[in-house]
């Protein structure tokens, strides 16, 4: 048997009365599929699946106490009658069958009950909010976009009731009442959820409770509101169920904010009022310009310091969130800076995380690459996705059923779409060959991996499976209708990606310009790099003769101190790959400006990622001309026009990141040729990693 790499998480626990089998948490992750408040099997089979996947703890999403009142969806658990105890009841039984134990999280979504707003009632707040948020990030969504999340509320403009004693009191009392009816459901623990602006949380913080009575003013009477949830919930489930507080270590991007001091205060007072352990978050309060500083931050093992500095003042165990990547996660336990890991969207990109840990396959973990478009779906009360596990939401995809007419597959192409579909087809009973012209796997996933450093984990992911399955790659393989024929396979999937042209300007086929294809060619030392500036040549060369180029992390490392691109640099287009290009140079030390024709940047990346990939741009002063079109290109500068005034830019360099569009002459070969065949990812319809994943799953599960 392999050796464990994560003994310390891989160890038994336990939290109040309730032993679990590790230290690996599903936290809460909103899927939005009851229906008006309960639970069905959709639910019940997303949680399961995290729980034979080796879990240890499955905490649900929110659920609200009082629902309807105070939900922030009606697709969200409901904790507020018996009617949602069959529902609830059935989770736990699933959960207990595939071995795990399962914590039920509750909560009043307070300023953020967008369902309050909907239905016509003042949202519940310690005080009434004097503040507006920065609303600016907006700038770069769709109207798309803006009426989807507009339609949650019904475009209605929100209202608020500063609490009364009277609704204080109600407020205990439905907690106590909720939390007996997910005792009675057979559930092992309940979260209560004490952060995220949500009402405990509004309380607890200064900026949003402004109280002069015995819940305001100090910290002890700011936290006296969820003590006393706290205490309520703790006398009524006894020993029964472990009782789990989730609070911010830490709010940011307003001043007033919770601070980690008075965090590790009020988690000093929630033990005493009865909680079991604590779960320590944190929280942008600014959804549009600081979503990836909190709840679901950016930074690896980002609330890892804000766990243990809470853990040096109690006594209960403290389970620390925020990108607690396995490494991260072993490494704080190890040390005692933290007694669990909650992993997110880590196990919503693979369910059997722990169960692979368990046996030493940390190999074969299939990574989250931190692209946000999972939480994107909340935004607009759907269903999440995720960009590697088209198999989330929709459990029933795994395990694959075998074929019972295995045919022989050529795949063309070595991107992700390629890939995938290559070890689909292959667990699936099929004969894979894949061709690509490239001299290493990925496609331009490996170029994506220099602006994007986890899309490396991905490709590392890939890689092993395709080794692990025996798949026959024939790299440096141009592949036309002679190439496959000489192959006989039953069906060929092109896979070869995008084009990326050049500009269509005067100046447009300068040595000075590139493409996504020929910036790609040039760094990775590719023999058809062709000509280009003195540095670019000078890498291709430095590549081949001491494989640097063959590292993501070498390049990433020798371009921030030697990059002799020139000091002025054009982007034109500002997409996904445009601004992700412009904030990688601009990192460099480059002067960039960046061109888009649209009003908005980084489509079709994922709102969050988006409005912090756009303001990261900024601070590291990327000049942005929106509405801009390219008109001329010289030695020495772009020439372009915004709302038909002419402007110029000085340009050393100047990469072509647009009109980007799907096409696969491979394809026409093929058909004029007779040939089975299916079009996947980029060449089929550009939508990057998501849509490369997804189409090969939709392909090669079904052939």
């Amino acid at each position: 048997m392999a050796k464990i790499k994560h003994p310390h998480l891989m160890s038994p626990g336990r939290i109040g009365p309730m032993s679990l089998a590790n230290r690996v948490v599903l936290p809460a992750m909103d899927m939005n599929v009851c229906v008006d408040g309960e639970i069905h099997q959709a639910d019940i089979d997303h949680y399961a699946a995290r729980a034979r996947g080796g879990a240890g703890l499955v905490i649900t999403g929110a659920s609200a106490v009082a629902f309807p009142v105070g939900a922030a969806s009606t697709k969200e658990p409901g904790l507020s009658d018996d009617r949602f105890l069959p529902g609830l009841t059935a989770l736990a039984d699933a959960i207990h069958a595939a071995g795990g134990k399962l914590c039920v999280q509750s909560t009043h979504h307070g300023k953020v009950a967008r369902i309050d707003t909907l239905q016509d009632r003042p949202l519940l707040v310690p005080s009434e909010p004097d503040y507006d948020f920065d609303l600016s990030a907006l700038a770069d969504n769709t109207s798309t976009e803006l009426r989807k999340m507009a339609a949650v509320t019904g475009g209605k403009q929100a209202s608020y009731h500063a609490a009364t004693a009277e609704d204080v009191a109600w407020l205990v009392e439905t907690w106590a009442d909720a939390a007996d009816r997910v005792r009675r459901s057979g559930a092992d623990a309940i979260e209560i959820h004490c952060a995220h602006g949500y009402i405990l949380g509004a309380f607890l913080n200064q900026r949003d409770n402004r109280r002069t009575d015995d819940y305001g003013g100090s910290l002890e009477n700011r936290a006296r509101l969820a003590c006393e949830v706290i205490r309520a919930v703790s006398d009524r489930v006894g020993d029964q169920m472990a009782v789990i507080v989730r609070v911010a270590g830490q709010e940011y991007g307003q001043e007033g904010g919770l601070t980690l001091a008075e965090s590790c205060a009020a988690a000093v007072m929630f033990e005493a009022a009865g909680a079991d352990a604590i779960h320590v978050t944190g929280w942008g309060r600014n959804p549009f310009s600081n979503f990836t500083d909190g709840p679901l931050p950016d930074k690896v093992g980002a609330y890892a310091d804000l766990a243990a500095e809470v853990k040096k003042h109690v006594s209960i165990p403290v389970i620390a969130v925020g990108r607690m990547l396995p490494d991260v996660a072993e490494k704080a336990i190890a040390e005692g800076r933290a007694d669990f890991a909650a992993m997110g969207r880590q196990l919503l990109a693979d369910p059997d995380l722990p169960n692979k840990l368990g046996a030493g396959r940390h190999q074969d973990v299939r990574p989250c690459i931190n692209c946000y478009v999972c939480v994107q779906e909340n935004f607009w009360d759907d269903t999440p996705l995720c960009a590697v596990n088209p198999a989330l939401g929709n459990e029933a995809l795994v395990p694959f059923v075998r074929t019972t007419t295995p045919k022989h597959v050529a795949v063309v192409g070595a991107g992700p779409a390629g890939l995938e579909s290559a070890r689909v087809l292959t667990e699936r009973g099929h004969r894979v060959t894949v061709l690509d012209k490239a001299d290493r796997l990925g496609g331009t996933l490996w170029f994506s991996t220099l602006t994007t450093p986890a899309n490396e984990q991905l490709l590392d992911w890939l890689t092993v499976q395709v080794k692990q399955l025996g798949i026959d790659v024939r790299l440096r393989t141009e592949a036309d209708r002679a190439t496959v024929a000489a192959l006989a396979p039953d069906h060929v999937v092109v896979a070869t990606g995008a084009q990326r042209p050049r500009p269509e300007v005067p100046g447009g086929d300068l040595p000075h310009v590139h493409t996504g294809d020929s910036l790609r060619n040039l760094l990775l030392g590719a023999a058809d790099a062709g000509e280009g500036t003195g540095f670019l040549r000078t890498m291709g060369k430095l590549g081949r003769a001491t494989g640097i180029t063959r590292s993501p992390e070498a390049i990433r490392k020798l371009t921030r101190t030697w990059l002799p691109i020139g000091k002025d640099v054009v982007v034109i287009g500002g997409s996904l790959v445009g601004l992700e290009l412009a904030e990688w140079l601009a990192e460099r030390g480059r002067t960039v400006t960046l061109l888009e024709e649209g009003r908005q940047l980084g489509l079709p990346m994922a709102m969050p990622r988006r409005w912090t990939a756009v303001r990261a741009a900024g601070a590291l002063g990327v000049t942005v001309h929106r509405k801009a079109v390219a008109t001329r290109i010289t030695a020495e500068q772009v020439e372009f026009t915004v709302d038909g005034e002419a402007h110029a830019v000085a340009a050393d360099a100047v990469v072509y990141a647009d009109k980007t569009h799907a096409a696969a002459p491979l394809a026409g070969e093929l058909a004029a040729a007779g040939v089975e065949h299916t079009v996947l990812g980029d060449a089929a319809e550009v939508g990057y990693i998501e849509h490369a994943m997804h189409s090969a799953w939709e392909f090669a599960t079904t052939f």
